[in-house]
């Protein structure tokens, strides 16, 4: 029955989302239960291809990722995959009508990290688009469950919190991309002189996102709004963390939350949630 291979299908993008997110896989289950796999299935495929640019070394990623995008086209033009990660994509694509263009535009941000550029302020502002901003408005047509205009009137504060979550990505992983991958994503940005005035350049705008996010975060449907709140909060912890580092502290050590503040934080977020303050 095709119905198990559908199970499994799902199985396997949430085994993935565990895999590579702790703070993902925690404000999915907050999510209610009916539109979980569907996030699932989002996160899923967006990390395979982030693994193709990322990970991938000492294969031809640049066709790797040609063919991901091929795959992809043919899932959702045939309505199946023999990939379990694409065939629970396709089929959530398909359910809350997704929109292709914002596939297609999160995956040439990863064909921009296969290319060595010097980013300037559109170049950056396309790649967060791609990267990051797309990916939470697909994850918005899931939790406005077709009520096109709630979509619209959410849009913009989705893509404030995409882009906030993605500059902390970027701080945070700051040594790995540019000592191992040879990247710098923030504009006109010479890393010989990444001092702590630039860093609080950066924190700057992030803040204001993160605030203007939150605004949208308190009119979103109650299946999501606490669970998308929790990734919120532990992102706004990560934050913290990194505020208090120095740029020479960020640009030699990976800034992580553990698992036992995470475990906190999730409560303290629910006991908020339940008393109605948000």
């Amino acid at each position: 029955m095709k119905k198990l291979f559908d199970e499994l299908a799902y199985e396997v993008s949430k085994k993935t989302t565990e895999k590579y997110s702790t703070s993902f896989s925690l404000g999915i289950l907050a999510l209610k239960p009916s539109i979980r796999h569907s996030i699932y299935a989002i996160y899923g495929y967006v990390r395979l291809a982030d693994e193709i640019v990322d990970s991938f070394h000492g294969y031809d990623r640049q066709r790797l990722l040609r063919r991901l995008y091929l795959e992809t086209n043919a899932a959702l033009e045939e309505r199946i995959s023999l990939n379990p990660i694409l065939q629970s994509f396709q089929e959530t694509v398909r359910k809350y009508d997704i929109d292709i263009d914002l596939i297609n535009q999160f995956l040439h941000s990863m064909e921009m990290d296969l290319k060595k550029i010097d980013y300037n302020s559109d170049r950056y502002k396309e790649y967060i688009y791609g990267s990051a901003e797309v990916v939470g408005l697909m994850c918005l047509q899931v939790f406005t469950e077709g009520d096109k205009q709630r979509y619209e009137d959410l849009k913009p504060y989705a893509m404030k919190l995409g882009s906030a979550f993605q500059k902390i990505n970027f701080l945070r992983d700051l040594k790995d991309d540019y000592h191992i991958l040879g990247r710098t994503y923030f504009p006109d940005l010479d890393m010989a002189v990444f001092d702590n005035v630039l860093k609080s350049k950066i924190e700057d705008e992030i803040h204001k996102e993160f605030k203007e996010a939150l605004l949208g975060i308190k009119k979103l449907p109650s299946s999501a709004k606490f669970g998308v709140y929790l990734a919120y909060k532990y992102y706004l912890l990560l934050f913290a963390k990194i505020r208090k580092k120095s740029s020479k502290e960020i640009l030699e050590n990976r800034i992580r939350i553990p698992n036992t503040q995470k475990a906190y934080v999730a409560l303290k977020s629910y006991l908020r949630y339940k008393a109605a303050y948000l």
